[in-house]
C-alpha cells in the first residue's frame, strides 16, 4: 500500500521578497517549503520521492521557466509546474499549458489562487506516486510467477479454457487448474477481470 510523505512545494523566483512570502504563506498552509533564487540552483537538488510541485516565475535572469520546464522533462522530472509571472502573455500561457503546467498565474494573485493550484498540483502527483507504487507492488508479483505461470496467465489472459490451455501446453487439464489457482493467489487477482487489468497494466495485453 502507499503510504503518502510529507508534502514539499519548490520554490524558484529571482526576487527575494516574493520567495519570502510565498514561504510565509505556504507554511502557514502547513506544507514543507524550499526555495531558490535561480533554476540553475534549483536543478541541483535530487528529485524527490514524496509528493512535490514547483512554484517558478516564467521571466527569470539565465534560465527562465518554460526552460526550465523542459529541463526538468528532459531529466524525466514529472513535477507538476505552476507558473507566475508579471509579464504573461496568451501564447506563453498556452505553450506552458501544453507541455504540462497545473496553472499560469499573474502576478499579483490572491492567496487563494496560488493555495488553490498548489493543492491541485500536490493532489496530481499524489496520484502520480501512488500510481506507481501500485506498479511496484504489481511488478514484483509478476516476478515471483514460475516460468510456466507466466505462460498460464497469458493464455488466461488471453480468454483461453483451461482444457485448451492444457492442448496447448501438453499437460493435464488439472495441472492448469493448479497453476491458475497459484497464478490468482501471487498475483492477488480476486476475479478474472482483475487479473485482465494487471495484465494491462503490465503491458502484457493491449487494450487497443
Amino acid at each position: 500500500m502507499f503510504v503518502s510523505k510529507p508534502s514539499i512545494v519548490f520554490v524558484v523566483d529571482d526576487d527575494a521578497s516574493f520567495r519570502r512570502s510565498s514561504e510565509r504563506l505556504l507554511r502557514i498552509a502547513g506544507y514543507q517549503v524550499e526555495s531558490f533564487s535561480s533554476a540553475q540552483e534549483f536543478l541541483g537538488q535530487p528529485q524527490p520521492e514524496s509528493p512535490a510541485c514547483l512554484v517558478t516565475d516564467l521571466r527569470m535572469p539565465g534560465m527562465n521557466g518554460l526552460e526550465l520546464q523542459q529541463e526538468l522533462a528532459n531529466a524525466g522530472w514529472q513535477i507538476p509546474i505552476i507558473f507566475v509571472t508579471g509579464h504573461g502573455d496568451v501564447p506563453t500561457s498556452v505553450r506552458a499549458m501544453k507541455a504540462g503546467a497545473v496553472e499560469f498565474l499573474m502576478k499579483p494573485f490572491g492567496e487563494q489562487d496560488i493555495l488553490a493550484a498548489v493543492a491541485e498540483a500536490l493532489g496530481r502527483d499524489r496520484a502520480r506516486l501512488g500510481r506507481q507504487a501500485n506498479l511496484a507492488g504489481l511488478q514484483q508479483r509478476y516476478r515471483s510467477l514460475t516460468p510456466r505461470e507466466c505462460e498460464v496467465l497469458g493464455y488466461v489472459v488471453a480468454g483461453r479454457l483451461n482444457k485448451q490451455i492444457a492442448a496447448i501446453l501438453s499437460v493435464g487439464e488439472k495441472t492448469i487448474k493448479f497453476h491458475r489457482a497459484h497464478v490468482m493467489q501471487k498475483m492477488q487477482a480476486g476475479s478474472l477481470p482483475a487479473l485482465v487489468q494487471m495484465a494491462v497494466a503490465l503491458g502484457l495485453i493491449s487494450t487497443g
